[in-house]
This record gives structure tokens, sequence and C-alpha cells, in this order.
């Protein structure tokens, strides 16, 4: 690369004695390379400036020297110099390229999923934020204040430029109370936890409240688990009054649930026909180029699309994309599954039911499902053992404790 940088030649050395000019090259401290014989001397690479210290020594010892390449950029540019349509495009090129970096030109949203990418997008837009707009306008801290303030269920916020690239990630509370009850917490009311299904408790952690079962306790739908209302007590041990509070806790049982699918062996399905139209298309922000179309007759189609943007390295994106569109037509006819296909269908399903399951943090013990075949269905029924929380809140009983005064006697004098 610095060769090139600086340019370079090659040449070929004819003479009485080519040797003797090799030697007082290297004498004269003139670096070569790529030294190979040819005919009756010598071919050879050196810089330009050791091109200037060889007239000398050629003249001295006699040799004849032919240069027969030129490479490297300065002969390149003497070589494009009466081009100046193409020096002004390389120019034009850089400043494009430079006021280019100066915007944003995609908004790209991460783990957002009960917000989508437009909801988010059309909220910003109305803060002024939106593609096409100057990096330097951009204030990634604002943008986290305005979303966290505008959404009380995102419970955390990034805001970051890579590139021409507002790169906005988010973390949503899923779990999120209501916005009256997160405000003004004493305004929670006392709850008990309750038993949401039957089974068998084999794990108690209490925070708040009092719990009314142990570990290895058989308990139906309904019981009360952990009771919101603390008793208080005086010095005789007698209950005087009760606190109130929302019970807290995780309980967890053994449960038993009940597994039921079944698929018909005949179904309506789509058939394709072959029939198809395609449009391909180039789109700049609202301007769009397409080639073909998408209008059409059928009585029954469905349309896919598949949509990039064009981008430089990882992070510079264009305001281009380009695109495809495909409408197919195809028909409804009666299909019947084989009992195999069934078969698989089923259990894909219950596989996806127990994953579920697992994702929700419940604890699969172990199944007894099977799949039953029919003239005309398969069913899937049986039951599966979890170990799961069973807590579930229901309202605290107020109590209203009666204070019992005796009465003293009264004396009166006569």
């Amino acid at each position: 690369m610095i060769r090139y940088m600086k340019g370079y030649v090659k040449i070929r050395t004819e003479g009485f004695s080519p040797e003797r000019f090799i030697n007082m090259c290297s004498l004269n401290g003139i670096y070569i390379w790529g030294l190979v014989p040819s005919r009756n001397g010598y071919e050879m690479y050196l810089e330009l400036r050791g091109l200037k210290k060889i007239r000398p020594l050629a003249k001295k010892t006699h040799s004849r020297i032919v240069i027969s390449e030129r490479k490297g950029l300065p002969f390149f540019i003497y070589r494009q110099r009466r081009r100046k349509l193409f020096y002004a495009g390389i120019l034009m090129c850089a400043v494009l390229l430079k006021v280019y970096s100066l915007f944003i030109w995609d908004i790209h949203f991460e783990g957002n999923v009960k917000w989508p990418d437009e909801t988010l997008a059309e909220f910003l837009r109305g803060e002024d934020v939106a593609p096409l707009m100057l990096k330097d306008r951009v204030d990634c801290q604002g943008i986290v204040k305005n979303i966290r303030k505008e959404y009380n269920d995102i419970v955390w916020v990034s805001a970051s430029l890579e590139g021409n690239r507002l790169n906005i990630r988010v973390k949503e509370n899923d779990d999120s109370y209501p916005e009256e009850a997160a405000e003004n917490a004493e305004a929670v009311k006392a709850a008990d936890l309750v038993a949401s299904s039957d089974g068998v408790v084999t794990d108690i952690v209490t925070r708040s409240g009092v719990p009314q079962v142990h570990e290895g306790d058989a308990v139906e739908k309904g019981d009360i688990l952990v009771r919101g209302s603390i008793e208080v007590k005086n010095d005789a041990g007698e209950t005087v009054g009760y606190q109130y509070c929302r019970a807290d806790a995780d309980v967890y049982a053994d449960t038993e649930l009940t597994y039921e699918a079944a698929h018909s062996l005949t179904d309506v399905g789509k058939v394709y026909d072959g029939k198809e139209k395609q449009m391909f298309y180039i789109r700049a922000g609202k301007i769009r180029i397409s080639a073909g179309s998408t209008e059409n007759t059928y009585p029954h189609w469905d349309m896919t699309g598949k949509e990039r943007t064009l981008k430089l390295g990882e992070n510079v994106y264009l305001p281009l994309c380009f695109g495809t569109r495909k409408v197919r037509s195809f028909s409804y006819r009666e299909v019947r599954v084989s009992a195999e296909e069934a078969r698989k269908s089923l259990s894909e399903e219950f596989q996806r039911f127990c994953t579920d399951l697992e994702e929700k943090g419940i604890q699969i013990r172990g199944n007894n499902v099977k799949i039953n075949l029919s003239a005309d269905s398969a069913k899937a029924q049986g039951t599966i053992w979890l170990n799961e929380p069973i807590t579930e809140e229901a309202d605290t009983e107020i109590i209203t404790v009666e204070r019992e005064e005796t009465d003293e006697p009264v004396g009166t004098d006569d």
C-alpha cells in the first residue's frame, strides 16, 4: 500500500555488464525488488525517488534503462488529469456522504411486546423525533424521560445513536399494577390468599399475613392459605382487635390437570393453483417506484412480501428500501389428514402446551396423556401432574371485636 501511494516503476536494464549496474545500485542505497533475468539483461522494480538516481549509474556502467511499467497513485492521477467530471463526482460523493451522516434515517425498537413499533414511532413523532431529523437535535435523555412518563408499564428505556440509526431499547413490566394503586399505596385494600385449585402444599414462603396451612397439607379450591387479618392481643392473651394487610406469599402445591385436544381427520385447507402475480419496487420515503402489479381478480388469494433497507457497513442505513410482493391464488378443498400427520400434530401441540406451562414457572412432574385414533378424528387426553403456585386473592373478612366493660358499684353517702 505504501509503495502504491508513492508510486513505483518496472525497468529493464541491458548492456555490457548489467550485473555491475545492480551492484552500483546496492552501493548507492537504491532499493530494488522483483529482480528476474530478461533476455540479455534483468527486470526489476524500484521507487520513483530511486529512478532519479540511476541515470548517472547507467551512464557509468554503459547500461541501457527501459521503463516497461508505471504503477501507483501518482501515475493514476496523471492519467486521469483530464477527467474533471470524475474528480468532481468523487468530491460530490464525499460531500453527500458527509451531509447524509448528519441525519437520522432509521429508528429501531427492541424489547417492546405490548406496544408495537408503530405506536412508539407515532408517539416519538409527536415529540418531534422522526427519521430525516438532524442528529444534533436528538436528545437521548429527553427521549428516555418522555417514554417513561407516557408509558407506566415500561420500566426501563435506553436510547443511543449508532451510525445514522436511533436505537431505542425498552423493557416492559407485564405484572405492573394499575396507575391508581401505584400512586396511592395506602389505598390498597386488605386481602387473603386462597387456593385457586385442589392440591397438596409442597412449599410456602410468607412475606405478609398469617399462614393457615403448612407443607404437606391437602387443600381444596377456595381454602384460605394466608389470612390478611392479624390478631392483636393484650397481656392476658385476649384478642382485642385485628390489623389488616394485603397477604403476600408464594405457595406451591402438587396439582392435577386434565388435558384434552382433538383434531378432525378431514379438514378444509388451502390448495394453491399456481396462479400468481409479483411486484418489485424501490421505495424512498413515501415515493415508490414499482415494476409489475398485484392487482388481481382471483376469488381467493393471499399476499406475502419482503423488504430490505440498503445500508453501508453495519450502522449506516440509506434512505432506500427495495422489496417484493407476491399474490397467489388458491381454493378451499376438503383435505384428508393421515393418521400419522394427526398424531404428529397433536404431539407438537402438546409439546407447545407443556412449554407454555414451563415458561409460566409451572413444573411438570409427569403425565399419562395418550393419543387415540377413530374413524374421523384423533384425540389426545389424559392427566398432567404439576407443581405450581396456587394463590389468588380474596377479600378479607372484617372482624369486629366487642369489648365487655364491667360496671363498677357506685357508693353514696347518706
